[in-house]
């Protein structure tokens, strides 16, 4: 099983009881998540901005969101992953293969997941694994 690399959404999920999917994500992780799992930047910063948003859900202030975030990451098997692919870099995303503005960070999380052997754990279901280039459906994981 390789390191799950979780999407903003996957993280929402997971660390807001209150969210639509939090019990589905749980049971991921319970059944499929030993391997541990990743963030970056990307993942951190987009968690921080969305849960702590006034029209969120269930907000929480910009520091308890960082806070409950370390906390995760330390309380957990957790590994940081530098941004080092490029959406630019025609050997990492196959831009033809983007159909639209939302499809952007998750190609990009796809081709980072890639780069570290790991795989992206997303609740997107729209993302063509041709996104990435060298991404193989071990690579990718679409929370049903």
């Amino acid at each position: 099983m390789k390191r799950a690399l979780l999407d903003v959404n996957v993280l929402l999920a997971l660390l807001d009881s209150d969210h639509v999917d939090h019990e589905r994500a749980h049971e991921w992780l319970d059944a499929d998540g030993t391997a541990g799992w990743a963030s970056c930047s990307i993942t951190e910063n987009g968690f921080v901005r969305i849960i702590s948003q006034p029209r969120y859900p269930s907000p929480i202030s910009t520091t308890e969101a960082v806070e409950l975030l370390a906390r995760t990451r330390h309380e957990s098997n957790h590994e940081f992953w530098a941004c080092t692919v490029s959406l630019l870099d025609p050997h990492s995303v196959d831009r033809t293969r983007l159909h639209g503005h939302r499809q952007i960070t998750d190609a990009y999380l796809l081709a980072l997941a890639t780069a570290h052997d790991g795989r992206l754990v997303t609740l997107d279901n729209s993302l063509p694994l041709s996104a990435a280039h060298s991404a193989t459906e071990e690579h990718l994981t679409v929370l049903k």
